[in-house]
């Protein structure tokens, strides 16, 4: 037999697993660009405060800006719902299609607005709806894109693969991150204030239009696509056969969220609002903490498919009990060292929960409804805990006239994900659902 006979059969797994890394990819990039617009809000608050909400007291205007950043989680609940019911009956690419479309005009709508001064009350009114918008994308978009990369990694590999959900989210804030470095350093505030706020916001249609063609090219998982059978209405599925993993989820969420948003997005603000460390100085101590996070996200991915999830969500936990205190106290003495030191040490922390997280978080819920049970029980506490963690931790440090105020709630919200660790059983090793 001529050898060529044999080599179609020889390459079918080389094509298979291109095509896996090809869609991997894919997901990840779509990922990266649906997350810098949705986080570039958060990098841009003290300018925004200013624009939209002026007031005589600046840490009033600050939490009427926080208050709008939390806004936009409120609609993640509806989102989830609704791209979840799209993403178990329809598929996740349609899905997450349809999520990038949204973020980027949503986006890009907001680097349009006119400002208080020019527009009165209505500014900070369409602020608002612009915002909800966004949140309603973000509700589909973090599970789906889980979903999308666990369902397509292969038996032993799902954390590193899955990994690569939270490696896109935290490459996306640091994108936002950066450009509010750059524009800061590279702008007069006169000029960053005229008009260098809304370059991030109106390249949202650019990168939006970019995540989008690249979904729309993406096949679905073949999880999804070798169902015998869709849920009807998986809402109804999620909330009924499966409640008590959608709780479970929501527990698991809490540290992972509050420790998201209160280290990687408030820190920044911290610095240069409560402990008077100049903007710029503050921005690029997170720049870099949020370029540590994405190296570390994949090595912690690969630790876990080895030593399993359990391990790394519970050593999470205990770092952020232990550390958080002591990392505030330093850095609020105004050190550049300290504040380094202490946020790059919480963010290993929070690496080590992300690498795990999206195995962990699909493996509770069978491909049916992965998509909207996953979608509910993330999005509900993001929405309520994660979401306006920047607000409330501002409004504890007005409360009690401590800057240390907000390591309470970031210190409580990993001791009730620590509890609620002792209920899930160790899925590492076992078939996905």
């Amino acid at each position: 037999m001529p050898s060529d006979a044999v080599n179609p059969t020889r390459t079918l797994p080389s094509r298979s697993e291109d095509k896996r890394r090809a869609a991997i990819v894919a997901g990840v990039v779509g990922n990266v660009l649906e997350w810098f617009d949705f986080a570039v809000y958060g990098y841009f608050v003290p300018v925004i405060s200013q624009l939209f909400f002026p007031a005589s007291t600046p840490m009033v205007s600050l939490l009427l800006t926080f208050s709008v950043f939390g806004v936009g989680f409120v609609m993640r609940p509806v989102g989830s719902i609704l791209f979840g019911h799209i993403g178990d009956t329809r598929g996740r690419k349609t899905a997450l299609c349809g999520v990038i479309f949204l973020m980027a005009l949503s986006t890009f709508a907001v680097g349009l607005l006119p400002t208080y001064q020019s527009a009165g009350v209505l500014a900070p009114v369409l602020l608002v709806l612009a915002r909800l918008l966004q949140g309603l994308s973000g509700g589909g978009e973090w599970a789906g894109a889980a979903s999308y990369l666990v369902e397509f990694a292969p038996a032993n590999k799902r954390a590193t693969v899955g990994s690569w959900q939270q490696f896109s989210v935290g490459a996306g804030f640091l994108l936002g991150s950066l450009t509010a470095a750059l524009l800061n350093s590279a702008l007069r505030p006169e000029d960053l204030m005229a008009w260098g706020w809304r370059v991030p916001f109106l390249l949202g249609i650019l990168v939006g239009g970019v995540g989008l063609y690249l979904r729309l090219k993406l096949d679905d998982t073949p999880a999804f696509t070798e169902l015998s059978e869709h849920a009807g209405l998986p809402i109804r599925e999620a909330l009924t056969t499966h409640l008590k993993p959608v709780l479970i989820a929501g527990g698991i969420t809490l540290h992972n969220t509050v420790a998201y948003y209160a280290v990687l997005i408030y820190m920044t603000n911290w610095l240069s609002t409560a402990v008077k460390m100049p903007r710029g100085t503050a921005l690029w101590i997170g720049t870099i903490c949020l370029g540590i996070f994405v190296v570390l996200v994949p090595i912690m991915g690969m630790i876990s498919d080895r030593i399993g999830r359990k391990p790394m969500l519970i050593a999470s936990c205990l770092g952020y009990i232990l550390l958080t205190y002591p990392v505030f106290l330093f850095a609020s003495t105004g050190s550049v060292a300290w504040a380094f030191a202490g946020q790059a040490v919480l963010v290993f922390f929070l690496a080590l929960y992300a690498g795990a997280g999206p195995a962990v978080y699909c493996e509770l819920f069978p491909t049916r409804v992965r998509y909207t049970a996953l979608s509910i029980g993330y999005n509900i506490p993001v929405a309520i805990f994660g979401g306006f963690a920047p607000f409330i931790a501002t409004w504890l440090i007005q409360a009690t006239g401590s800057i240390l105020a907000p390591v309470y709630y970031v210190v409580a919200a990993a001791v009730v994900t620590l509890i609620t660790l002792f209920f899930v059983r160790e899925t590492a090793f076992s078939p996905l659902p």
